[in-house]
This record gives C-alpha cells, sequence and structure tokens, in this order.
C-alpha cells in the first residue's frame, strides 16, 4: 500500500514543480535527507521524517591520520553553484596547492578545455585531476589531501562529499549554505564560514583539527547502523498506525544523524 511505503527525496524541495506531485500523491510518505530541503517543502507533503545520512563507513573511506600530500581538495561538479572559483582563490592566497577532483559536463568543457589532462587549468598550484574512480583513486585522493574546500553557492540538499571526507578524518571548511550547518561541527569536523575572507582566515585552524577526532564524531553522526535503525523506526511506525492524511501526520524527525547537541 502506497501508505507503507517510504520515498526519499535527495534533491531541492523548494522546486515548483513537485508542489503538484505533494498534492497529487498526499498519501505517499516522503522522507528528505536534511532540515534545509524539507524547511522548504510544501506543507501538503506527507514528510515523515527527515536528516537521512548516506553511507559513508566503507573501507575506500577508512580513516587516515597522517595525509602525505600538502594539498587541500575539491572534490565534486564543475558548476557555478559548487563554487570551484572560490576555492581557487581561497588556496591561492595561502599558497596552498589545490587539486580538483570533478566532473566537467559538456557546458563547461570551455573552463577545463582540455579535461583527461592531469594539468589543465592554467592557475598555479592548481591541479585538475577530472574525475576519479570510488575504490583506487579516490583512496589515493584521500591519502593525500589535508582539508576538503566545500565552497557552495546554492541550497545543497546534503553534500555527500563532506561526511566522506570526515570518514577518512579530513577536516572541512564549508561556506554556509543549505545542509553545512547541520554537517559540519565548527571546531571539531572543520569550520563553517560567510566569506572568502573568512574562509582564508580560518583554513590554517581547519587544517590543525585533529583528524582522530573528525573520524570519531563522523562514527557518531553518519554510520551506516544507525541510518538502519532509524529506517527501521520509521517503517514500524507507518505500520502500527492507520492511514492518516497528512495534515494529521505526526512529525517523526526519527531518520536523521544525532544532532551535535546529543552528541555532546
Amino acid at each position: 500500500m502506497a501508505d507503507r511505503t517510504v520515498t526519499t527525496l535527495h534533491g531541492r524541495q523548494d522546486l515548483p514543480d513537485l508542489k503538484p506531485l505533494y498534492l497529487g500523491f498526499r498519501e505517499m510518505p516522503l522522507v528528505s535527507i536534511s532540515d534545509a530541503p524539507a524547511a522548504s517543502r510544501s506543507p501538503k507533503a506527507n514528510f515523515v521524517g527527515n536528516r537521512t545520512p548516506r553511507n559513508s563507513s566503507r573501507s575506500v573511506h577508512g580513516p587516515i591520520y597522517d595525509p602525505r600530500g600538502g594539498y587541500v581538495a575539491f572534490l565534486g561538479r564543475i558548476s557555478p553553484e559548487k563554487r570551484p572559483d572560490r576555492a581557487i582563490r581561497i588556496a591561492q592566497t595561502l599558497g596552498i596547492p589545490l587539486k580538483i577532483a570533478a566532473k566537467v559536463d559538456t557546458r563547461r568543457r570551455s573552463l577545463f578545455p582540455r579535461p583527461r589532462s592531469s594539468r589543465c587549468c592554467s592557475d598555479p598550484g592548481v591541479e585538475f585531476i577530472g574525475e576519479i574512480n570510488e575504490r583506487s583513486q579516490s583512496r589515493s585522493f584521500s591519502v593525500r589531501r589535508r582539508a576538503l574546500l566545500f565552497p557552495v553557492d546554492w541550497p545543497e540538499p546534503f553534500g555527500i562529499v563532506m561526511i566522506e571526507a570526515m570518514a577518512c578524518g579530513t577536516p572541512v571548511l564549508a561556506f554556509r549554505c543549505g545542509s553545512v550547518p547541520e554537517i559540519v561541527d565548527n571546531g571539531v569536523t572543520g569550520q563553517i564560514v560567510d566569506t572568502e575572507e573568512e574562509a582564508i582566515r580560518q583554513l590554517p585552524q581547519v587544517l590543525s583539527l585533529d583528524r582522530r577526532a573528525v573520524r570519531r564524531r563522523f562514527e557518531q553522526r553518519f554510520s551506516a547502523s544507525r541510518m538502519a535503525k532509524d529506517y527501521i523506526q520509521v517503517y514500524r511506525s507507518l505500520v502500527k498506525r492507520p492511514f492518516l492524511l497528512p495534515d494529521a501526520v505526526p512529525n517523526l524527525s526519527v531518520v536523521r544523524p544525532i544532532t551535535k547537541a546529543e552528541v555532546n
């Protein structure tokens, strides 16, 4: 039955095309991957949980406490909202090498005209290495990076690369957008900033954070077992109660990473 299933939404929830779907399928229980997209949802949507972490505790993302590289990293895709330009300026201002591992779609080829070349970016100190696979290349990339730069400029629904970095013990410097304040613990797993100037000031402190503490916080908040247990709670809650219209559905915020307050 429709009211005994759960659909997890991984994208933005503020797009106008989604509201008719929420109205047309009000009986469908939904889960959001963070509070950020959930806050912009339609009041008619049948959300039964939110803040869903995704598993990054696989062996490829094991802890690395002694990174052997001297660079910071940008990992994602080349697009305006991901702001690789910010990452470049921050790293260059501080004289820290930057490696960019990212997909370049056809619309962005003008920025990186030779995407298969390991040095196709003309900015000094910046190396574009292109897309990397999940195992051997990802492991090598993770072993050497000192910090992850996450300079986004859009309502980020979650940002899986942030918790993948934390799984390795890598601290994160991130801009305050979307889910970022829910994911990064200031002074523990990284630092949240609002401007490039602040990012430049804070990056040296981010680089000095305790990588073991970063890994511990990841294990406390974003493990696969904790996520699975929370999903079971959601399913049990749906099975036990009779069908309810969305207006009568209680707020079951159980599918979530545990909050910073709970950890502390």
